[in-house]
């Protein structure tokens, strides 16, 4: 009995322990009750089948009770067998259920494209086992098989209409389909399936170049992390190897003050101590004199007057050297000094530190302008810093046009100055994207600077695009040259009086366009930029000038 497979005393219908079981003409034994209320669903076609393998019986079968079965069935009961199979599952709201399982249905397993049907793994069995249904298609299990019926003539679908982008069946063909281009549905599948392997590939891809980016991301975090940790700490000794020696200075100034003023008050004591003997022996000839002076007898005082001392030698005031109140507030205002210049240096040196900090960016960098609409966008306002002028350019325009003149400029001495070469820089400091125009007439470098580019003397360290810290292109009457690190190359592309310069100091990247009726790239630098930027002209010869234009 424990050799038995327990699935043989089940209903295949039901699902249960078979009840009055009976045998029909091809030896499958049902229920007696669900085995007639089949019949009973099949009387109309006059045509009645076995659920499980559809041989089919004319006339209705007569049921006869299999007694051995029936049997077996009692003596399974007494063992407690009474559910059904643990593999067998019923249907639920979201499941597709088996079209042939009669009462509680069970899940279907496959979807028959022939039969428009779907069957658990019972009903199943003739598909798996007769060679009628071997060429049948089955699917996972579909709710939407009636989909592949014709609403029109009730037909299977089984054809595709390019024309009309639509299944069909083959009636469609000979009615409002005809004359298109027809394929099978599985010729349109393969190429469509074959797109749509494409496009996988492709997505998996950039599925492939986006974990890669994410995976340099997170490793720039941790470089990020890594780099702000460090900076952090050797920031922090750095301050206090600052704040140590700026107290080492003060306790210095104090020792120095303390030793002065001990130096000065024992000198001023040492004079006052003298002065105050004098007056004490100033004070006992006085008295003496006093006395003499006071006796009546002549021949005593002419007796007693050459016996009287002469008077020491005075300390006379002149002597004593009087300094005014302010003995030590010459040192008050060195360290107030000093304090003023470190305060300028570390405002000036903490803007760098800040703006260095926030250009710290890590982004998925937004895509760099084509048309001069979107350069437009980040079009900035530039004036130009008189106090950079070369003696020889003339500021107009509200400080945006600069022109190479003979007369000598009456510009007050600035350390800012450039003393040999016709310069001039921005004011503006250039930390983000921007984008400016320069209409030009004559022979000028339209460029871009570090503001500490040196500005004294006519070496390469001062003019711009002959030096580290400044890039410069060169624009002739026919031609450009641009220039950097005092490396020139020849430009070619057409010429005009106008120029485009876009900048994006964080991604590094800086482009001179020539600026006409179109708007055409000159020349394009990708480099890494380590502070802001400022913009600048040099004029080469009288007359020629440079004018930053609002661009329209």
């Amino acid at each position: 009995m424990e050799q038995l497979d327990p699935e043989t005393f089940f209903c295949s219908i039901c699902l249960e322990l078979l009840k009055d079981p009976v045998a029909i003409p091809c030896g499958h034994s049902y229920c007696m009750r669900c085995i007639t209320d089949h019949f009973i669903e099949e009387d109309q076609k006059g045509i009645h089948s076995c659920p499980q393998c559809r041989k089919t019986f004319i006339p209705r079968p007569d049921l006869e009770k299999n007694t051995m079965l029936a049997a077996l069935v009692e003596q399974l009961k007494k063992t407690g067998l009474q559910a059904a199979p643990a593999d067998h599952c019923y249907a639920g709201p979201e499941d597709v259920a088996c079209d042939f399982c009669t009462g509680r249905k069970l899940k279907a397993i496959k979807s028959c494209l022939v039969c428009l049907a779907s069957y658990c793994e019972k009903h199943l069995q003739p598909h798996n086992d007769s060679a009628t249904f071997k060429k049948h298609k089955l699917v996972k299990p579909s709710k939407n098989l009636q989909e592949n019926i014709c609403s029109d003539h009730d037909e299977v679908i089984k054809i595709f209409c390019r024309t009309d982008q639509k299944c069909i069946c083959y009636l469609c063909c000979l009615d409002e389909h005809k004359g298109h281009d027809t394929v099978s549905a599985a010729v349109e599948r393969t190429e469509r399936q074959r797109e749509l392997e494409e496009r996988r590939g492709r997505i998996q891809q950039r599925i492939q170049d986006r974990e890669k980016d994410v995976k340099l991301l997170q490793q720039e975090v941790e470089a990020i992390n890594h780099s702000a940790d460090k900076t952090v700490e050797d920031s922090e000794k750095i301050f206090t190897e600052l704040i140590r020696l700026i107290q080492k200075r003060s306790s210095d100034v104090k020792q120095q003050i303390r030793s002065q003023q001990e130096t000065e008050v024992s000198r001023v004591k040492e004079l006052q101590e003298k002065l105050e003997q004098e007056i004490t022996e100033l004070k006992k000839k006085e008295a003496e004199l006093k006395q003499l002076l006071n006796t009546e007898d002549h021949n005593q005082f002419l007796h007693s007057y050459p016996s009287l001392s002469a008077l020491s030698e005075s300390t006379h005031s002149s002597s004593i050297n009087i300094r005014p109140l302010r003995h030590f507030e010459d040192v008050t205002a060195a360290v107030s000094e000093l304090r003023d210049k470190l305060q300028d240096i570390l405002r000036d040196t903490w803007t760098n530190i800040s703006l260095t900090i926030t250009e710290e960016e890590v982004l998925l960098s937004e895509p760099e302008p084509q048309r001069r609409s979107e350069f437009l966008k980040y079009s900035c306002e530039i004036t130009l810093d008189p106090n950079t002028a070369h003696n020889y350019l003339f500021l107009s325009e509200g400080n945006k046009k600069v022109t190479r003149v003979d007369e000598h400029q009456s510009y007050y001495g600035h350390p800012d100055r450039f003393t040999y070469y016709s310069q001039v820089l921005s004011k503006e400091s250039l930390t983000e994207r921007c984008y400016w125009e320069v209409e030009r007439r004559g022979r000028i470098y339209v460029a871009v600077a570090y503001k500490d580019i040196s500005r004294v003397g006519k070496g390469n360290a001062c003019k711009f695009g002959c030096n580290v810290k400044s890039w410069a292109l060169f624009c002739y009457h026919k031609s450009y040259d641009f220039g950097h690190n005092n490396m020139w190359t020849s430009i070619s592309g057409p010429v005009s009086s106008r120029i485009g310069v876009y900048l994006d100091n964080s991604a590094g990247i800086l482009s001179f366009y020539s600026i006409s009726e179109t708007m055409t790239l000159l020349h394009r630098v990708q480099t890494t930029f380590t502070r802001p930027l400022h913009a600048g002209v040099w004029i080469g010869h009288n007359k020629a000038a440079a004018e930053f234009c609002k661009p329209k």
